[in-house]
């Protein structure tokens, strides 16, 4: 069981303390992001909702793709899709289309507050529109896996859980494939006494508990791919160990620490066609129906 210690929590999960230089890495996916934004073939802030964040930007691989939804982390409360378009391009050159959408930040405003239920249900709503609208962007329907880092780690196993038939009637079972976790947050609970947190995400007991996907039932189909840097925090690797013993190794056949990557460089490894983060993606995206 983790410690409820507040100074402790601070130094396992405040990801930017731990890793001084993390300004280099924003600063470098902001502009790659930028130059991925600029092939002729993106799409820009697509509409999935109403709501002033409800966007999400699309960069085909031409046809019957499969489809890299993914979700960016930074602790519900930070980032935006526009600093993780450098995702992208390598996915496309290996034939997948690649969709990146965006989502309210906590806490909102006094006039519009937001929590992470509220964002979780955002990219259920996201999600809807790519499984209706992706093939005219070539995407395959068929074939989404769900991705995402740090907050958006929880995102992606909670959406593969999703009863999408619930949601609405003309959305299939297996809307998502498949799901990668990457340096996710999968019990939210330690968060509820995260001094540098806490404020923000103001979560209540029910609520940490209902978010936290290594505390919901395993799904009834496809997997997740958990992974995490060898480099980070004890907590967060604890947290990554999390999913394959909540589902099983059937659900979760992979959980694995990289060596020597931190919180920032293993965002850099899911970009990279030579690392195995990067392939680990790709075998979800490529795997046969289940």
């Amino acid at each position: 069981m983790h410690s409820q210690d507040p100074a402790w929590l601070d130094s396992m999960y405040n990801n930017r303390a731990l890793v001084p230089d993390h300004p280099a890495y924003l600063q470098r996916w902001a502009a790659d992001s930028a130059a991925a934004r600029e092939a002729p073939a993106c799409r820009i802030d697509l509409r999935y909702g109403e709501g002033a964040s409800e966007t999400l930007d699309v960069f085909p691989a031409g046809e019957n793709a499969p489809i890299l939804f993914f979700v960016h982390g930074g602790y519900w409360r930070s980032l935006d899709k526009s600093d993780h378009s450098f995702i992208a391009p390598a996915f496309n050159q290996e034939g997948a289309c690649v969709v990146v959408p965006n989502y309210a930040l906590c806490p909102g405003s006094a006039e519009q507050p937001v929590s992470v239920g509220d964002i979780l249900a955002q990219m259920v709503e996201a999600l809807a529109w790519t499984w209706r609208h992706v093939a005219g962007f070539g995407g395959d329907p068929a074939r989404i896996t769900v991705a995402g880092h740090s907050a958006g780690g929880q995102l992606a196993a909670m959406l593969l859980a999703v009863d999408w038939p619930a949601v609405a009637p003309d959305l299939p079972a297996g809307l998502v494939r498949n799901a990668m976790s990457i340096s996710g947050v999968h019990d939210l609970r330690p968060l509820q006494h995260a001094p540098f947190i806490a404020d923000a995400l103001r979560l209540d007991d029910a609520e940490a508990e209902r978010l936290s996907p290594c505390l919901q039932p395993a799904p009834a189909r496809g997997v997740l791919h958990a992974v995490a840097g060898g480099a980070e925090s004890a907590e967060f690797q604890r947290q990554n160990g999390l999913m394959q013993a909540a589902w099983g190794s059937e659900r979760v056949p992979v959980s694995e620490l990289q060596p020597g990557l931190n919180h920032f460089g293993i965002v850099d490894a899911l970009a990279d066609p030579a690392h195995r983060v990067h392939r680990l993606a790709l075998q979800l995206l490529r795997a046969t129906a289940t």
